[in-house]
């Protein structure tokens, strides 16, 4: 049983109170009691508003609920439908002419443009990786994955021959982003030997190398003939050093089974170990146990003779939850839950103010900056609430205005609609906007619910609205002047094994203007730094168009003929209900919020909640509108359910869906799907929480 104790009227899990007055406010300086009446006075104030602002979205729902039941079986008239949405106040009137302010940004988020790791803050092995990603070697993420166009590996030790195709595939990457005059990198004798064509590439040099830039990126050309490669290499060259993940953020959110107060510990445990520099943690591997720390800075002299260094970590945000749910680690005095975003922002602010006051083992924001991704976000007053809200935490904390930095996701549809009013809320503190695909259409699908049956999921890639909110999102960014500020994003490549298809792919993100992507591990990130070598980003942002209007963002995804063919159903139900299935088992029964999940078609993708978001959404849509009965989805279901229990056959701590079909796992998996129309904004949390709670409680 979880012992609480009273603070300020509040009742506080004692161990996470503890946590803070101790680990947190001590070193700070801060007085416990005023640092406690003072969130007590800033939930006061802002509960109420949390409050108001869901039931906004409720109302603007239900009105859109009922426009599309009025206008039911004709025509959509796409004009008086945007009336309709500017009437009730969905739309809002575009802010004028103006560019954000903020200052006191890092460079890796202002003026570098580089890959970005999302990771579960839960999962300390994980994300000491995802920060230690700040540089990767080259010859690795080439040597073991399909993104080198040579025979893979042979088992049994060092493949030579595919260990020299790595080598030529490393020479031709630094003839392209550092060229030699008259000369190849295939052709040096020594790390003395070759005349950089623009020597002002020359950054200085390491203790095993040199050290260089290209579009803002760092690369470390390792010499060393104590090793095996560099034993063999002509010219002694035993790695090349890519900076590769920027920044990463360290998500308390959609790729976390995070419930209670002990979920809720873990997170801002981990939260503090990384900002104080001391986070490790011990694992077994190969018989042995290896314990995995923070990289320290690397050291190199320039030219001159001067000692210098480049951070050795991915500089941190932190994902705090949206403004939907709550979480029984805090209560009022009335017993309810306070809003758990109002719990991050105060919590993981207080644990970052002791990099911003100086005692930190590294440090992560040279500028004294905190970031805090914001996700699912509806609309500018929502924007403006997270805005007031940043200006309380930073007054209870002691904070100058705007230390506190936010990034926008991008992924609801008033926010997409509304997108320069949004920014405008949030102006003097943003520096992160980005897009996310699953989620994103979850959105739309519930939005447009009683409109009629959606077209297939597959489809919705190449909608108009898809098309048109990718594109906006970057043009609006750069209307406002983001570039060379903040951070323009763009979403995850969710199979990490499919890196050859990446590195095809991928770059298509750089085109269209993104200066940062999502990448699913430190390998993905030096290979998608690759990109960033090979297109300077802000020259291209300078040619892109303005953004487009919004009846193509507006253009909701109905299918044009629903008369599929049974095959066809039965294939995007069991795509649907086997995606589904196989992320709920490991929320539910395990508390793993992202992993790589082997879909259908047994790919592994690295799947979170914004995944069930829109697989659940899409069959509640089509349960709605007769395309499929219940029937056919519970078939579905427990076909999935069998195909899912063979994929995880080899883990011994995995128990089957099937014979358990009263049990939380698949009990969440149908809740999901049967009660997706009544989900607010068709979220997953209510539900996965619920039955989360329950397996904890045995």
């Amino acid at each position: 049983m979880t012992s609480m104790i009273n603070r300020a009227g509040l009742s506080i899990d004692e161990r996470l109170a503890t946590f803070l007055e101790t680990q947190v406010l001590t070193p700070l300086g801060r007085d416990a009691d005023a640092f406690w009446d003072g969130f007590a006075a800033l939930l006061a104030d802002f509960v109420p508003r949390n409050r108001a602002l869901l039931a906004k979205r409720i109302e603007l729902q239900s009105q859109i609920d009922d426009w599309h039941i009025d206008h039911s079986g004709k025509p959509h008239d796409a004009a008086a439908y945007r009336t309709f949405l500017e009437n009730i106040g969905y739309l809002v009137p575009e802010p004028g002419d103006f560019q954000i302010g903020t200052k006191n940004v890092d460079p890796e988020i202002a003026t570098m443009a580089g890959p970005q790791l999302v990771v579960p803050i839960l999962n300390a092995r994980f994300l000491l990786n995802a920060a230690n990603a700040r540089w990767g070697s080259l010859y690795d993420a080439f040597y073991g994955t399909d993104a080198l166009d040579a025979p893979p590996a042979k088992a049994g030790g060092y493949d030579k021959a595919r260990g020299d195709a790595v080598i030529a595939r490393g020479r031709e990457f630094l003839d392209a982003a550092l060229p030699l005059v008259d000369q190849s990198w295939a052709d040096l004798a020594d790390k003395d030997d070759g005349t950089l064509q623009d020597e002002s590439q020359w950054v200085g040099f390491t203790d095993k190398g040199l050290l260089f830039q290209n579009n803002g990126l760092h690369i470390e050309v390792v010499f060393d003939r104590n090793t095996p490669v560099g034993a063999d290499d002509k010219a002694g060259i035993a790695d090349i050093m890519l900076e590769s993940a920027l920044t990463t953020i360290a998500d308390c959110e959609d790729s976390v089974a995070a419930v209670d107060a002990e979920d809720k510990l873990l997170a801002y445990t981990n939260w503090l170990g990384i900002i104080r520099g001391d986070l490790e943690e011990s694992f077994e591997k190969g018989g042995k146990t290896l314990t995995r720390q923070l990289n320290g800075d690397k050291a190199y002299k320039t030219s001159a003779g001067e000692a210098c260094s480049l951070s050795g970590r991915s500089l941190m945000f932190v994902r705090n939850v949206g403004h939907l749910m709550t979480n029984p680690a805090i209560r009022h005095a009335d017993g309810d839950e306070i809003p758990e975003g109002i719990m991050d922002a105060v919590f993981t602010s207080a644990i970052s103010t002791i990099d911003v006051e100086g005692h930190a083992k590294y440090g992560n924001s040279k500028a004294g900056s905190i970031y805090i991704v914001k996700p699912k976000m509806h609309g500018p007053e929502e924007c403006a609430f997270t805005n007031d809200l940043f200006d309380a935490v930073e007054d209870l904390l002691g904070l100058p205005r705007h230390t506190i930095k936010v990034g926008v996701m991008d992924e609801e549809r008033r926010t997409s609609a509304n997108l320069g009013a949004c920014i405008h809320a949030v102006k003097d503190r943003i520096v992160f906007i980005n897009t996310g695909f699953l989620d994103r259409t979850g959105d739309e699908i519930h939005t447009s619910m009683q409109a009629g049956p959606m077209m297939r999921k597959g489809a919705m890639k190449g909608s108009d609205w898809l098309l048109a909110y990718e594109a906006r999102n970057v043009a609006i960014g750069l209307k406002h002047g983001l570039s060379g500020v903040a951070q323009i994003g763009k979403g995850m490549w969710a199979a990490p094994d499919l890196m050859g298809q990446m590195m095809t792919d991928k770059i298509g993100h750089l085109r269209a203007g993104a200066n940062t992507a999502w990448v699913p591990s430190p390998t993905a990130a030096t290979l998608h730094a690759l990109h960033y070598h090979q297109e300077n980003v802000f020259e291209i942002q300078k040619s892109l168009p303005q953004p487009a209007g919004l009846d193509a963002l507006l253009n909701i995804p109905l299918a044009e003929n629903t008369n599929w063919p049974e095959d066809e159903l039965r294939e995007e139900l069991d795509n649907n209900c086997q995606g589904l299935l196989g992320y709920v088992v490991r929320w539910v029964d395990a508390g793993v919020g992202c992993s790589k999940v082997p879909d259908i078609n047994d790919v592994g993708l690295m799947e979170d909640r914004a995944t069930l978001r829109i697989s659940s959404q899409h069959i509640a849509n089509w349960l709605l509108h007769g395309i499929v009965s219940e029937d056919q989805v519970m078939d579905s279901l427990n076909r999935m359910a069998a195909k899912v229990d063979a994929q995880n056959a080899g883990d011994s701590t995995y128990i089957p869906l099937i014979g358990n079909e009263d049990a939380p796992a698949f009990s969440a998996a149908k809740d999901l799907i049967f009660k997706g129309v009544e989900q607010p904004s068709g979220y997953t949390e209510p539900l996965l929480h619920h039955w989360r709670k329950v397996k904890k409680a045995g």
